[in-house]
C-alpha cells in the first residue's frame, strides 16, 4: 500500500472520528492499521504501518512498519518495527524504535525503555532524552537534558544544555548555545566536542546544519520529487473518487459547468463555514480539544475543493476542444493529471498562480457547498420555480 493511499484512508477515518467525537474507529486496509478518536488507549498489532491519531492517545502493542501518531497528549508504549514519527502537545515515547524516530512537540521525552536502533532527531519546546540511541542524535529546543548513551555522533542547539549521570556520547558533540558550558568527561572528552556559539538571529543558520544531518535530495531534485508524490497523491484521490462516487462526481462537476459563477459565490460561503469552525469550536470551551480535528477539516475540505475545481475545469477544456462526450474512467484521469501539471507551472508566474490556484478552489469548495445544501434542503431551484409560476385566474 503507498504512502499517498494509506494517508488519504487515514485522513477520511480522521474526520469519521471527529463527527462521532467520542468513538473511536479503528480500519485495517492492506495490512496497515488505522486508528482515530477522541481518547484512544488501543494496544495495535499491525502487519504493516500503523497510523494514530486523537485528543489523547496511550498506544502499545506492535506495528511491524512505520508508525504515526498525532495528537495533543501522547504516550506511545508501541514497538515499532520501523520507523516512529509523532508529533503532539505533549509525546512520551517508551517502546522500542527499529529504524529511525522522529518527534516534535511542546514537551518531547523518550523513556529509558524507548531504544533507538537508529537515529533520533527531536524538536520542541523541552526535550528530555532518556532513551538509549544507537545512531546519531539531532534535538532542537529550548531545554535539552540528555540522560542517554548516543553511540553516534550528538548535535544540539539550546537554550541551556544539561546532562545526566546515563549520558555518555560515542562520536562528536556538537552543541549550539549562546554562551560555552562545561561538558563532562564522563559525556565526551573535550577532543570530541564542538563549541558552535549562537544568537538569535543565527537560529535559522544553525536549524539548516540539523537539516542539512537528514537524508534529503538537492534543491531542484527536492522540488521536482515533490511535485511527483503531489502528483501521484492527486491521482490516486481521483481514481479513488472516480471508482467509488462516479455520478455525485459528475453531479459536481456539472454544477461547476452550468454556473461557475454561482459556484464560486457558495464557494466564498463554503470557506467561511469551514474557517469558522475553528473560533465557533473553541468558544464552546469543552470543544477545545477538537480544534485541531477543526483544523484538520479545512485542510481536508481545502485540498478536495482544489482538486474538484482542477477536475471540473479540465473536463470543461477537454469537451470545449472537441474531446469525447463520455470518455472513460483513465481519460479522464489523464486530463485531470495534464490539469495538475499546468497548474503546478501556473504557480511559477507570481500572482498568477495564487489566482489560479485559489479560483479552483472556490469552485470546488462552490461545487460541494452547493451538493451540501441540495441533500439537506432538496434542490432550491425547483422550490423558486414553483413559487414564481402565476396561478391561472389570478392576476400577477
Amino acid at each position: 500500500m503507498s504512502k499517498q493511499k494509506a494517508w488519504l484512508a487515514f485522513i477520511f477515518v480522521a474526520l469519521w472520528a471527529a463527527v462521532c467525537q467520542a468513538e473511536t474507529v479503528q480500519v485495517q486496509h492492506g495490512g496497515d492499521t488505522f486508528v482515530s478518536g477522541g481518547t484512544i488507549s488501543q494496544t495495535l498489532d499491525s502487519s504493516g504501518d500503523a497510523f494514530v491519531t486523537g485528543r489523547r492517545v496511550v498506544a502499545g502493542g506492535t506495528s511491524q512498519g512505520d508508525l504515526h501518531v498525532t495528537g495533543f497528549d501522547l504516550t506511545i508504549n508501541t514497538n515499532a518495527g520501523e520507523d516512529l514519527y509523532a508529533a503532539g502537545a505533549s509525546v512520551d515515547v517508551r517502546g522500542t524504535v527499529a529504524h529511525d524516530l522522529t518527534a516534535a512537540g511542546f514537551s518531547v521525552r523518550t523513556a529509558p525503555s524507548a531504544e533507538t536502533a537508529g537515529n533520533v532527531r527531536l524538536f520542541g519546546n523541552t526535550l528530555t532524552i532518556e532513551g538509549p540511541v544507537s545512531g546519531a542524535l539531532s534535538a532542537v529546543g529550548m531545554d535539552v537534558i540528555l540522560n542517554a548513551p548516543v553511540a553516534g555522533d550528538a548535535r544540539l542547539l539550546a537554550k541551556s544544555i544539561s546532562f545526566g549521570p546515563d549520558a555518555v556520547i560515542g562520536g562528536t558533540l556538537t552543541y549550539s548555545t549562546e554562551e560555552k558550558i562545561a561538558v563532562p568527561e564522563r559525556v565526551a572528552p573535550a577532543a570530541r566536542v564542538v563549541f558552535e556559539e549562537v544568537e538569535l538571529s543565527d537560529a535559522w543558520d544553525e536549524w539548516e546544519g540539523v537539516r542539512k544531518e537528514m537524508p534529503v535530495l538537492p534543491g531542484f531534485a527536492s522540488v521536482f520529487f515533490g511535485f511527483l508524490i503531489s502528483l501521484l497523491f492527486f491521482v490516486v484521490l481521483g481514481a479513488l473518487m472516480l471508482t467509488f462516487m462516479p455520478r455525485r462526481l459528475e453531479r459536481m462537476r456539472s454544477s461547476v459547468a452550468a454556473a461557475p459563477g454561482k459556484s464560486i459565490v457558495l464557494g466564498i460561503l463554503g470557506l467561511a463555514l469551514v474557517f469558522g469552525m475553528v473560533p465557533i469550536t473553541a468558544m464552546t470551551i469543552v470543544g477545545l480539544p477538537f480544534v485541531p480535528i477543526a483544523i484538520l477539516a479545512i485542510f481536508v475540505f481545502w485540498t478536495l475543493a482544489y482538486a474538484l475545481g482542477a477536475y471540473s475545469v479540465a473536463m470543461w477544456v477537454f469537451g470545449a476542444i472537441g474531446g469525447g462526450e463520455e470518455p472513460g474512467n483513465v481519460t479522464r484521469l489523464l486530463v485531470f493529471a495534464g490539469a495538475i501539471c499546468v497548474i503546478a507551472l501556473l504557480n511559477f508566474i507570481p500572482f498568477v498562480g495564487w489566482v489560479a490556484n485559489y479560483t479552483l478552489v472556490l469552485l470546488g469548495m462552490g461545487a460541494m457547498t452547493h451538493a451540501l445544501f441540495h441533500a439537506m434542503l432538496g434542490s432550491p431551484d425547483v422550490a423558486l420555480d414553483v413559487d414564481m409560476k402565476p396561478i391561472e385566474g389570478r392576476e400577477t
